[in-house]
């Protein structure tokens, strides 16, 4: 007899949450066991992996995707290899599960602890990247949470490969094999189905382009994790060291520009623009990428496509950048505040003063100095990997590690209490 699509979905909600509490349960032990086993089956079935993804790529040509798409869809041996190895940096993190954020004791005597639990069913909606499969799988384990992973059709063939992967490790470590499910269909009415599970689903967390994440959003009565828009700025200050100013904004608008962490805005302070961006233009145009300029940095490169003042606000996640010339720091806070989508701003300068006021004042999940934006990034900043980069406050802020997928209860210890 066919099941409907509708029985599919609860299956796998109520499933995933009946081993809930099994997963949150197991050792800690074994669920590091079982994460330094899914590096080593990815490694030895390295073939099915390139095989499935080359199936991937081939629809994505008959399908016309993006370059951009494309990249992100794309596995090779050294990135499969660098996948196995967030895989085991998850594994020897310090598993959170259980553990006491803080403590202190009441004048009263009683004993208040802050303990770390799980936060119980994950969903994870997300496209074309497959790596993404074994990092939310990884990371969930890790945490003691249960996840259900809606990758998107473009990767199908590869996360299918991965799924299989997952279930085999999980079997054989003596966990609960619906503790990693992956939805077995491309069908978009699963979808909304999924984000009605609330009795069965505690968090979503969407990681695509903007238009899914919005969808998410209208249609779930589950919390969601929101991340819009990855409109990244680099602001190069009249202080800047100009070497350091060119290799920064070179490496984070072209080393990946499909990234969220992608520069898409260039600000550079009026007291050292003449100087700093000829060069820089030369660079980026030898590496194809496409600058819409403001009026004054028509100015100094007058060859430039003048900026619209969309772009200020545009994700490109393109070799397209926008550059503007700005009134000082003050000038590069103002426009970051306006234009800016709270995900990573850089700021590139020698004055440490100037540097402190925009690591404090600018509102991002992740701000620098004299470092490239494409190090916001869970594996970059010692989380293993992330589950997303998340730019809504609640309840995590920046890429999300193990600990921003647990939550904290109080643990109070009495000696025979009573309340008057």
């Amino acid at each position: 007899m066919t099941i409907s699509l509708e029985e599919t979905i609860n299956n796998l909600t109520r499933a995933a949450r009946e081993c809930s509490r099994t997963v949150a349960r197991a050792s800690a032990h074994l669920r590091t066991r079982a994460i330094n086993a899914m590096a080593q089956e990815l490694r030895q079935r390295i073939d099915l992996v390139l095989q499935a993804n080359a199936e991937d790529l081939s629809q994505a040509e008959t399908n016309q995707l993006s370059a951009a798409m494309k990249d992100r869809l794309r596995l090779d041996q050294v990135r499969i290899e660098n996948l196995a190895i967030a895989l085991e940096d998850i594994a020897a993190q310090r598993d959170p599960v259980g553990t006491s954020a803080r403590h202190w004791t009441q004048e009263n005597g009683l004993e208040v602890h802050k303990v770390r639990l799980p936060l119980g069913v994950i969903m994870m909606i997300y496209e074309s990247r497959p790596n993404v499969t074994l990092d939310a799988a990884a990371l969930c384990l890790r945490s003691g949470n249960t996840v259900i992973l809606r990758g998107g059709k473009e990767a199908f063939q590869t996360n299918q490969v991965f799924g299989t992967l997952i279930a085999d490790v999980l079997k054989s470590h003596g966990l609960p094999e619906y503790a990693v499910q992956l939805v077995p269909t491309t069908d978009r009415a699963a979808v909304p189905l999924l984000l009605q599970a609330s009795d069965y689903i505690d968090l979503v967390i969407p990681r695509g382009g903007e238009s899914l994440i919005r969808s998410v959003v209208a249609q779930s009565r589950i919390p969601v994790v929101q991340h819009y828009q990855g409109i990244c700025h680099v602001y190069i200050d009249g202080e800047a060291d100009p070497v350091k100013a060119k290799a920064i904004a070179y490496n984070a608008k072209v080393q990946r520009p499909g990234v969220c962490n992608a520069m898409e805005t260039l600000l550079i302070d009026k007291a050292i623009a003449e100087a700093i961006l000829p060069e820089i233009v030369s660079e980026l145009e030898e590496a194809g990428v496409e600058m819409r300029a403001c009026l004054a940095s028509l100015q100094i490169a007058p060859n430039l496509r003048p900026a619209s003042e969309a772009d200020w606000d545009t994700e490109f996640l393109d070799l397209v950048l926008a550059i503007r010339v700005v009134d000082g720091l003050e000038g590069a806070i103002a426009h970051i505040d306006e234009h800016g989508s709270n995900h990573t701003a850089s700021i590139v300068t020698e004055n440490p003063v100037r540097a402190e006021q925009f690591l404090m004042e600018v509102d991002a999940s992740c701000v620098l100095h004299n470092a490239s934006t494409r190090f916001n990034d869970g594996g970059e900043l010692g989380l293993g990997a992330e589950m997303g980069i998340s730019t809504t406050r609640i309840h995590a802020y920046g890429p999300m590690g193990v600990d921003a997928l647990t939550t904290e209860k109080f643990v109070v210890r009495g000696k025979g209490h009573i309340r008057t």
